[in-house]
């Protein structure tokens, strides 16, 4: 088979230059939130936002040393430290007989030769069925979230517990490359029956957008020491014990090819998978936080727009106030959650607003027309001097569109906080602009293809 086409040294080195200046820009804006005199007052907010703050101070970081992180998860007594043990090339990682001799996750530098401008940390964890609980699940979300590979050794046929780990893992949305571990005490004819076995489980439907049978390995990380029968010359006849070596080129030239084809697209598009979820955090805390301000800040504009609709005359600019105000509101409650918003951009979210609202806002503006042009007849009849009649009717006709017009201009305030917490990741430099650009640029039969479908997905659903 054929290997994948390598990406342009270029093309990568662009990936990484997009990743720096996003998370620059967003270190730039979120990180001297501390000297805003509005975040200066409400101290749990400014401590509610600094862990995401150090999580885009991390990533970049972790950009600049060009470090890619691979973890090795799995039950006890797979042999998930002799695996990283056996790339490195020397017993770094402590193993042994008996379970449980990895406590906690630890990490090792590895140096692989040709390995391209990345560098490699490899990522030792406890057996998944050691810590029970939701202290299990919290280390394995945690160390998932800040690897870019994830390695899940299985020692033969898999179980339902491996399986159950398997599927938790896969909501990490990382490159999963399922390596068959201690082949060395099967037969062949076993080996050759679990494997295929693997294989059948990377096509299932649940398995195929991060799995697939291509991304199965065997190896004999630690092989048991074999009886060796030695005949000498004088006719003697001695047995010896003999440890093989480790079997892992398969794994490592798997490895080491991805890193040169995609290792450091790979490390950028996990940057900004984790500097998107830190700006939503970021923006769901201010929103939830700033609640009861926004709230009165959006009643605010409400009967400001009331009370200008309904004392303006003219109809035509009923609906340029009107959308001069709800522009207005947008502005400030992104000002009030110090989320960037331009003109222009405001501009295009009242655009959405309107536009997803089921035609509702719309309808609103078509009836603020409807009366403002009956609002204006009447005030025309009543400069004529037709009486007291026309003033009934100018009032009546006020008042019913001041309350519509205050009313819209709620709701715009209502669905405009719910895109400025999604749409915080947007933007020429946002973490959604660069991964969907990343996304667009991978070529087909890569890790980071099979990734596609399902962060794309993810971007489309903040957008929408």
């Amino acid at each position: 088979m054929s290997n994948p086409p390598s990406p342009q040294p270029n093309l990568q080195e662009s990936h990484l230059k997009s990743a720096r200046a996003s998370l620059k820009q967003a270190i730039a804006q979120y990180g001297q939130l501390n000297r805003h005199r509005q975040i200066a007052l409400n101290p749990s907010l400014q401590a509610a936002l600094k862990p995401e703050v150090e999580v885009l101070k991390s990533s970049l970081d972790k950009l600049d040393q060009g470090v890619i992180r691979i973890a090795a998860f799995g039950l006890v007594s797979r042999g998930k430290s002799a695996v990283l043990n056996a790339l490195m090339g020397e017993k770094v990682l402590q193993t042994g007989p008996l379970n449980g001799v990895t406590q906690w996750p630890r990490s090792v530098r590895w140096t692989p030769q040709n390995n391209g401008k990345v560098q490699v940390e490899l990522i030792d964890t406890p057996g998944l069925d050691e810590i029970q609980g939701q202290a299990r699940a919290q280390m394995a979300r945690s160390v998932a979230r800040q690897s870019d590979l994830i390695l899940f050794i299985v020692a033969g046929d898999i179980t339902r517990t491996e399986y159950q780990a398997l599927l938790e893992l896969e909501q990490a949305q990382k490159p999963l490359i399922l390596v068959f571990n201690k082949t060395d005490l099967y037969p062949e004819q076993d080996i050759e029956a679990i494997y295929r076995k693997l294989q059948q489980l990377g096509a299932t439907e649940a398995q195929s957008k991060l799995l697939t049978p291509n991304e199965i390995v065997r190896v004999a990380a630690d092989p048991i020491p074999r009886q060796m029968r030695l005949e000498w010359p004088d006719g003697r006849v001695t047995y010896e014990w003999e440890t093989p070596k480790p079997q892992v080129d398969e794994l490592k030239h798997k490895l080491l090819e991805l890193l040169n084809r995609e290792g450091r697209s790979l490390l950028a598009l996990n940057a900004m998978v984790q500097a998107r979820e830190a700006s939503v955090n970021i923006a769901r805390k201010t929103l939830e936080l700033r609640d009861r301000e926004a709230e009165a800040l959006i009643w605010k504009f409400a009967r400001y727009k009331a009370i200008a609709v309904a004392a303006n005359p003219i109809a035509i600019l009923d609906l340029v106030g009107g959308a001069g105000a709800d522009l207005a509101l947008i502005r400030a409650l992104g000002q009030l959650y110090d989320l960037p918003m331009t003109n222009y951009e405001a501009g295009k979210l009242w655009k959405t607003i309107l536009l997803s609202s089921g035609g509702l806002l719309l309808g609103e503006l078509g009836s603020s027309l409807l009366m403002g042009l009956g609002k204006s007849t009447a005030a025309a009849v009543g400069a004529a001097g037709e009486g007291a009649l026309s003033v009934t009717a100018y009032a009546g006709t006020a008042i019913a569109q001041a309350t519509l017009a205050g009313y819209g201009a709620y709701k715009v305030g209502r669905v405009a906080q719910v895109y400025l917490e999604q749409g915080c990741t947007w933007g020429p430099l946002g973490a959604n602009t660069v991964i969907q650009d990343i996304l667009n640029q991978v070529e087909p039969n890569t890790i980071l293809y099979r990734l596609r479908q399902e962060l794309t997905a993810g971007v489309k659903g903040d957008r929408a």
